[in-house]
């Protein structure tokens, strides 16, 4: 029996978690990639938008083949500590945050890239490092761009289904996230809670698109 709200809250916690994580790796690869020159850099680049452009189920199995107990990473986690991370919550949020990432890399670089390096050169001027520059300078500059891929990269981690699928299950009161909820209330029948939880994630993509616009712009709220 599908519970709509465990599935509500379950969705915020991961794409909560997801986003954080996605925050932080994604402005540093950003980062990284506007502000670095070497031999592989579009490479790079393309393997972090890969997932934006790969089915999820796709990117689904490549994660399986990761995080499964024979997979490259899972089998040593297991041999380690006797714990398979497949059909968790925490398999859920790996796949929201893999998902949303391109996301936020992708915004984050170009929010970077459109800082003066003026600025940027004036503060190694004045004897501020690398990192200085960067926390004092460079991201106050660009926050309105990485405020809005963190925005976005929440509702893509909230609408994440296929990837999520294929690594954390459709487990109700365990690993069903909203989307998987309503599939699957779609298919038995349970055509009020499936409304009920389109309402929700329709309400809170308008919300998110209004906000991404309002950042993008420089519009007050």
């Amino acid at each position: 029996m599908t519970d709509p709200w465990f599935s509500l809250r379950l969705s915020l916690a991961v794409a909560t978690l997801a986003t954080l994580i996605v925050g932080v790796i994604g402005t540093a690869a950003g980062y990284f990639l506007a502000k670095s020159r070497f031999w592989g850099k579009d490479l790079l680049d393309a393997l972090f938008t890969l997932p934006l452009v790969l089915p999820p189920t796709v990117v689904g199995f490549y994660l399986l083949g990761l995080l499964g107990k024979r997979g490259w990473f899972g089998q040593f986690l297991f041999a380690w500590t006797g714990w398979e991370i497949l059909f968790t919550f925490q398999a859920a949020v790996i796949a929201a945050t893999v998902m949303a990432m391109p996301l936020m890399v992708k915004t984050a670089r170009a929010a970077i890239e459109s800082v003066d390096p003026a600025y940027e050169q004036a503060a190694h001027t004045l004897g501020k490092g690398r990192w200085r520059t960067f926390f004092q300078v460079t991201l106050p500059l660009a926050w309105k761009g990485i405020a809005a891929g963190l925005v976005l990269s929440f509702a893509r981690a909230l609408g994440e289904f296929g990837a999520t699928l294929m690594v954390a299950g459709n487990i109700p009161g365990k690993t069903q996230t909203m989307p998987l909820a309503i599939y699957q209330t779609t298919q038995t029948g349970e055509d009020t809670t499936a409304l009920v939880l389109v309402a929700v994630l329709t309400a809170t993509s308008l919300v998110v698109l209004v906000a991404t616009n309002r950042l993008a712009q420089g519009r007050p709220w």
